[in-house]
């Protein structure tokens, strides 16, 4: 499984390792990812998703069946 977020689809980037002699080699930038649990009340079930914290701080904020709609209007849950 990749290393995508499944709420926002945040996913690795790619840029450079800068030495202080200024080489430079090709390194990768993870997303921070967790993966976690959370309850749907509306469904009375629970659900295992892989999510980033910035995504997990929005679930937080404006809850768990709010940033799942928005995720399913963006596309990146099915």
């Amino acid at each position: 499984m990749s290393r995508v977020c499944e709420l926002t689809g945040k996913k690795a980037m790619v840029g450079n390792n800068v030495s202080h002699a200024m080489n430079k080699t090709k390194r990768k930038f993870n997303a921070n990812l967790i993966k976690k649990r959370f309850y749907i009340p509306e469904e009375d079930k629970w659900v295992t998703l892989k999510v980033s914290t910035s995504a997990l701080k929005t679930i937080n904020k404006v809850g768990i069946a709010a940033a799942l709609k928005t995720a399913k209007a963006k596309g990146f849950i099915k």
